[in-house]
């Protein structure tokens, strides 16, 4: 048995379109039970998720202990890289008390989890303040931590260590045995008492962004606690299955994840030393949502960790004579583009057909425009796509390669 602690909140999504009741712990739950494991979810739910949670225990083969609130929690996102809103009761609930041989915990917004396990991992699921493991009186006498680097870094309240540091301090600081740090396109780091290995991340044809990371969380869990894997093996069993989510927005099964081949990701040595390309923003700015579109494109990109070059921010509306030259002279400075190209507006057609002259990588993302007009793009050899989240870590992917 798995015991599962965490949030099960309602989660909206404009693009791609995407109304559910999951969560953190919800998407746990079903992941775990899809690879046939037994499972207990314990978590806060209002009486309209408590009937939602009960059809899919008896559908999917999970078993739930609610703890009863008024209102249930809520996400809502125009994008899976976007920060959401955030709808959560106003008051804090009691604390969860679980004790069992092996749970999965998750930071939750609405109240918190008590744990005392044989075998523990953990989440803490914060992006501001990281709550330790045995802040509250949590035990486990075998922990493993999962987070990312800059949830490392507020974890620890450091910056500017490198990767094997942060997970070498959140391990003394916490006791814990194994301590996992996802890295992006560079997989994730598996401190496993004392000894550091990496496991890489795969590629996909699409990027649903959503609720990816509880299910690592899960898979690792599901490895580790249940298919005797090592903390090392349990990493990479949990990357190949993140990546089945990521391309198939949906739960895996033992058949389909040995039937899923993805190839690892290509990442340079300069990049993994910390290089960091510089991209051209090619996009018009002419209106309010082409304004809205190129800022979000360049917030997220500077969010991943890239340079960007804007037009529309570093040399701005200008006549001919006094704007041309200088978004030529970037397009040759920078090591990439990535390319707005809804509307087919002729500045951009032009800087495109230009990177590609100079052989750049291109990452062109379009959701309206028909085959005959992507054409030259496709057959040059530019990454063509229609979801905004993929045609973001498709640019990073081409970025890491570089």
């Amino acid at each position: 048995m798995i015991t599962v602690v965490g949030g099960v909140y309602h989660e909206h999504c404009m693009s791609p379109r995407w109304r559910e009741i999951y969560g953190s712990a919800g998407r746990a739950a079903t992941a775990l039970a899809r690879m046939t494991a037994e499972v207990e979810l314990h978590t806060y739910a209002d009486e309209a998720v408590s009937t939602v949670l009960a059809q899919r225990g008896a559908l999917e083969n999970f078993k739930t202990v609610v703890t009863e609130a008024s209102q249930s929690a809520g996400f809502s996102y125009v994008h899976g890289l976007s920060s959401p809103v955030i709808y959560q009761p106003l008051a804090s609930l009691q604390a969860i008390n679980v004790s069992a041989e092996k749970v999965v915990r998750f930071g939750m917004i609405e109240g918190d989890a008590i744990v005392h396990a044989t075998h523990a991992v953990y989440d803490p699921q914060h992006s501001t303040k990281p709550q330790s493991f045995s802040a509250n009186g949590s035990t486990a006498d075998h922990l493993a931590i999962i987070l990312n680097r800059y949830e490392a870094e507020l974890y620890l309240g450091v910056s500017c260590q490198t990767v094997e540091e942060l997970a070498t301090d959140v391990a003394k600081a916490e006791g814990a045995e194994v301590v996992v740090i996802k890295m992006g396109p560079m997989g994730a780091l598996v401190f496993d008492q004392g000894h550091i290995t990496r496991v890489p991340a795969f590629y996909t044809e699409r990027v649903y962004k959503i609720g990816s990371g509880d299910n690592f969380v899960a898979h690792f869990a599901y490895g580790w606690l249940e298919a005797g894997l090592s903390p090392h093996d349990a990493a990479e069993a949990a990357s190949r299955a993140t990546a089945y989510f990521c391309q198939n927005q949906g739960f895996a099964s033992p058949r389909r994840l040995r039937e899923f081949q993805p190839s690892p990701l290509v990442v340079s040595t300069r990049f993994q030393d910390g290089f960091r390309p510089k991209v051209y923003l090619a996009g018009p700015f002419f209106s309010l949502a082409q304004l809205w579109l190129v800022e979000e494109v360049r917030n997220t990109l500077l969010a991943m960790g890239l340079r960007v070059f804007s037009p529309y921010h570093d040399v701005g509306h200008g006549l001919a004579a006094d704007v041309v030259h200088k978004d030529v002279e970037a397009i040759h400075e920078c090591e990439l583009m990535f390319a707005i190209g809804d509307g087919l507006d002729s500045g951009t057609v032009f800087e495109i057909g230009y990177a590609k002259a100079l052989r750049k990588p291109v990452v062109m993302y379009t959701e309206n425009e028909s085959e005959e007009n992507k054409k030259m793009m496709e057959g040059t050899d530019c990454v063509l796509c229609d979801d905004f989240v993929t045609a973001i870590y498709r640019l990073v992917w081409e970025a890491a390669a570089l």
